[in-house]
């Protein structure tokens, strides 16, 4: 019957018993160390302390949960196979999982780093530049593409793979695939042009050549605006960057115009008193700032006085509700004084018909 000692030395593969026995527990103990880990850091994370107001330790409770579990199996996996003389073939197949699992874990958490950095910039100024926050999800998609393809690139360079011949070669095939692809290529760029410079954001009422319409998404390629007539309209960003774009959005106020037709038949000392009376109405309304209102012209049918005004929003719909008021209140006033508006000449020759 074998001692303990020669059994623990009889060898498999080229490694004792007691090898293989250690490789196992190396592997369980890291892989059920490491998750026991994860869950102590995150159930540490949920107490609130001062701490957690430094950036630095919130980026890394972000980072915590994107740990992976197959990146927790290939350092177990690592820890067991530094405690074997194995194959050479089979070494450098473990190693290759080893480095693939190490290069995804550490693309997930740039990706994470960059979506914290994002969503804290948009919750500092987020109301304040809603450019930005519009932007969000084209910044987030071209910081995916070059994350991931510098990760294939530094991982493939750590295969022995002569990543300098490989990029020379992308580039030349690059220019044939730009070639082939050149509208959605120039859909990308007009959404990176769209998210730095801002132009317009969710939310902004644009008027393009003769569109009319909200801004819902801005994408990738596509940007959509909801009409006034409720349909979606789906804009290349390539052609929307060429286009003249008239932004309403940003509108720090409107400009209300107005003509007044008065009839000829009112006294001059009556038409004096118009200026006075349309301004207290304009004043009148707390959103609105009166301008100027003068007697613009003798026209045909009526002598027709202009009046210009300004509502501080850049709503449309603030503008409609002060040019009501403001529209009722010279009526009641001009019926007070006794001046008539001028009736249309249509309206004037229909009259006479009857």
């Amino acid at each position: 019957m074998q001692s303990i000692h020669e059994l623990l030395d009889t060898r498999i593969a080229n490694n004792t018993l007691q090898a293989w026995g250690l490789a196992v527990l190396a592997f369980l103990v890291t892989f059920t160390v490491l998750p026991l880990l994860k869950s102590y850091l995150l159930r540490l994370a949920r107490r609130p302390t001062h701490m957690q107001t430094f950036g630095a330790v919130q980026l890394a409770l972000q980072l915590i949960p994107r740990t992976s579990r197959l990146f927790m199996s290939v350092l177990a996996l690592y820890a067991a196979q530094r405690l074997l003389d194995l194959p050479h073939r089979v070494e450098e197949i473990l190693k290759i999982l080893v480095l693939v699992g190490i290069w995804f874990q550490v693309g997930l958490w740039a990706m994470t780093a960059v979506q914290f950095f994002l969503e804290r910039h948009k919750n500092e100024r987020g109301e304040r530049d809603a450019g930005f926050a519009s932007s969000i999800g084209i910044i987030d998609f071209i910081a995916r593409i070059v994350i991931w393809s510098f990760v294939i690139l530094l991982a493939l360079d750590n295969f022995g793979v002569n990543i300098t011949t490989l990029v020379a070669g992308l580039g030349i095939g690059g220019v044939a695939i730009a070639l082939a692809v050149q509208t959605m290529l120039g859909d990308l760029l007009a959404s990176l042009s769209i998210a730095f410079d801002k132009p317009f954001a969710v939310g902004d009422a644009l008027n393009i050549d003769t569109i009319n319409g909200t801004v819902e998404q801005i994408g990738v390629r596509t940007t959509r605006l909801r009409s006034v007539d409720g349909e979606q309209i789906i804009l290349s960003n390539a052609d929307l960057i060429k286009s003249r774009v008239r932004n309403f959005g940003r509108m720090g106020e409107r400009r209300g115009v107005m003509t007044l037709a008065i009839s000829y038949d009112t006294p001059v000392e009556k038409l004096r008193k118009i200026n006075s009376i349309v301004e207290q109405a304009v004043k009148s309304q707390q959103q609105a700032r009166f301008e100027r209102c003068y007697f613009k012209e003798i026209g045909a049918t009526a002598l027709n006085f202009e009046l210009v005004y300004f509502v501080i929003d850049g709503n449309f719909n603030t503008l409609a509700a002060a040019q009501q008021e403001i529209n009722f209140r010279i009526v009641e006033e001009f019926a007070k004084e006794d001046i008539q508006l001028s009736a249309p000449l249509q309206a004037v020759h229909l009259k006479h018909a009857m």
